[in-house]
């Protein structure tokens, strides 16, 4: 199956949302190629940007995993490579 490059930019408000999307992350450890986050405490927020090598179903499914959460925003930018 055909994958592609995609990078998730997650803000997390919702300091309760932490665990939950930490498991959802390691749900799909294989697929992620990179991680780095930052917590930016003057406005109580975190932010996340996952790189992975997925199939395009793969990535939105575990891109919408991640926007279902309460109090998290995930946006997907997707490579041209592999189009």
């Amino acid at each position: 199956m055909e994958t592609r490059i995609a990078v998730i930019g997650i803000i997390i408000e919702n300091p309760e949302a932490v665990e939950r999307l930490n498991a959802i992350l390691h749900e799909y450890s294989s697929y992620i190629l990179g991680r780095m986050g930052i917590p930016y405490r003057a406005k109580k927020i975190n932010i996340i940007s996952v790189v992975v090598d997925a199939p395009h179903d793969v990535i939105s499914a575990l891109s919408g995993k991640i926007g279902s959460l309460k109090g998290v925003t995930a946006r997907t930018v997707y490579s041209g490579a592999g189009e």
